[in-house]
């Protein structure tokens, strides 16, 4: 299990290799970064990342979407001396979060679960919909929403745009079990790749903008606090 540690302070990178490379279990390799430019230069793929928020330079929150941008498999668990800080890290999905100082049985807590995830490789869920090229098997994780549209619902995913017929309340009562919600009337949103909201406005993790309704803010916003929450769990 490869891991890297990256805080613009020396000693804590210190402190923290040596917290996580005393973990009773062995096949530990662990990196020490001391700024986000460097973990970022270094092109190296990690299974877990230790992350300083408050960096020189570009800080931890800007580092963790840069690697977003192309993994989103590594597991991310931010080190920082703010709490208020907690919220800006559910933006890049992070797998957990620490307050310094740390302590060592809770960083062996963050790294057994990592491995525990690891071993049990979780299936990929999928939902298979009628579309208008016929029946199509898509991943959960690769759908961004879904919108209404002419009397036509397009599921936008990452890789291509497919078009159905029937209605839009009909596949919000489908995908909830999968974390998706409707900001409006004409969309139903997966959770996972919201970015953030701002005003009536909800940002994407893909760069697109959804429009939040007056009428289903405070509920939207609810489940999207409710749904982060069980994620950091």
């Amino acid at each position: 299990m490869r891991i890297a540690v990256c805080d613009d302070d020396e000693t804590a990178v210190s402190f923290l290799r040596g917290l996580i490379e005393s973990y009773p279990k062995q096949g530990l390799c662990v990196d020490g970064y001391s700024s986000g430019e460097e973990l970022l230069g270094a092109g190296r793929i990690y299974d877990m990342i230790f992350l300083d928020i408050d960096m020189k330079g570009i800080d931890g929150i800007e580092t963790a979407r840069r690697i977003r941008a192309h993994d989103r498999k590594v597991k991310i668990v931010y080190v920082t001396s703010y709490k208020e800080y907690a919220g800006r890290a559910f933006s890049v999905h992070a797998f957990g979060y620490l307050l310094k100082p740390v302590k060592q049985e809770k960083v062996w807590k963050q790294v057994e679960d990592a491995m525990l995830w690891q071993e049990e490789a979780p299936e990929v869920k999928q939902v298979e919909f009628t579309t208008a090229e016929g029946l199509v098997r898509l991943s959960v994780d690769a759908i961004y929403y879904f919108e209404y549209q002419n009397r036509r619902i397009f599921i936008k995913t990452k890789d291509a745009i497919h078009e159905m017929r029937g209605k839009i309340s009909d596949i919000a009562g489908k995908m909830a079990q999968y974390g998706f919600s409707v900001p409006h009337k004409s969309f139903v949103v997966n959770l996972y790749h919201v970015k953030n909201i701002r005003g009536y406005e909800i940002l994407m993790m893909n760069g697109e903008w959804i429009p939040l309704s007056q009428k289903q803010a405070v509920q939207f916003k609810e489940k999207l606090s409710l749904y982060l929450a069980d994620k950091m769990r």
